[in-house]
């Protein structure tokens, strides 16, 4: 058994913690601008060079971390972040490639390059947040998350890690993108622990049945966005 003891979020409708904030639904549409002042209080010098898709799940996970009161941190601390993508950072690979050729290859965007594969908002998390459990992306065809949280529970219960981030985290299919799928843009973490560290009460548990089926409370989640709805109506 595994508890949720956070929940962060930034899609089309806002973004927050899930203890104070209750705006959350995975739509379509146009996501706000994520600054650095609405995600940290303090100052924070690589977030302002950051591609969208990194700051985006960058943002996601520490307002997860700040609902399970375990965005402070003075020791290191083994947490795994794992996170489900459909379109990873394919607009950002775009972007860059788009530098290249507009100068014939003599002057690409080294900020952009930085973070030409998914997993680079991972990596930031893990150095500001003092992370050093496993740290992956999985790419799903559909957004369920439910790899995600299968391998999540999969990781504390094999002992590979007492806690970690679960989520998902996409901008959506690019425009003018030969694929008929759109996507919904947005970003959902959970803390995912075997006990909580923090001491603040969980949103509820997570097991997992003989035919890895996942539930909460006892019963079956279909995906992740639906199990953050059911956490947050009982709160």
């Amino acid at each position: 058994m595994s508890l949720i003891t956070g929940i962060g979020w930034v899609t089309v409708s806002g973004m927050g913690p899930g203890r104070t904030s209750r705006d959350f639904a995975l739509t379509a549409g146009r996501l706000p601008r994520i600054s650095r002042k609405a995600v940290f209080e303090k100052p924070y010098r690589h977030f302002g060079r950051m591609d969208e898709f990194s700051r985006l799940g960058l943002a996601a996970i520490a307002f997860a971390l700040k609902d399970a009161g375990l965005d402070e941190w003075t020791q290191m601390r083994d947490m795994g972040i794992l996170a489900s993508t459909v379109y990873g950072c394919l607009q950002t690979d775009i972007d860059y490639f788009d530098t290249v050729m507009a100068g014939d290859g003599q002057s690409p965007s080294p900020a952009l390059f930085s973070y030409t594969l998914p997993n680079c908002f991972l990596g930031e998390a893990a150095c500001h947040f003092g992370l050093t459990g496993a740290a992956y992306v999985i790419n799903e065809q559909h957004p369920s998350g439910l790899a995600t949280l299968c391998a999540a529970m999969d990781g504390i219960s094999c002992g590979e890690f007492e806690s970690t981030l679960a989520g998902i985290c996409d901008l959506g299919c690019p425009a003018h993108f030969p694929l008929n799928e759109r996507g919904v843009p947005g970003a959902v973490f959970l803390v995912i622990e075997k006990t909580t560290r923090s001491g603040c009460l969980p949103y509820g548990s997570l097991t997992m049945d003989k035919d890895g089926e996942i539930m909460f409370n006892g019963k079956k989640i279909e995906d992740l966005v639906g199990l953050v709805k059911v956490c947050l109506t009982k709160t």
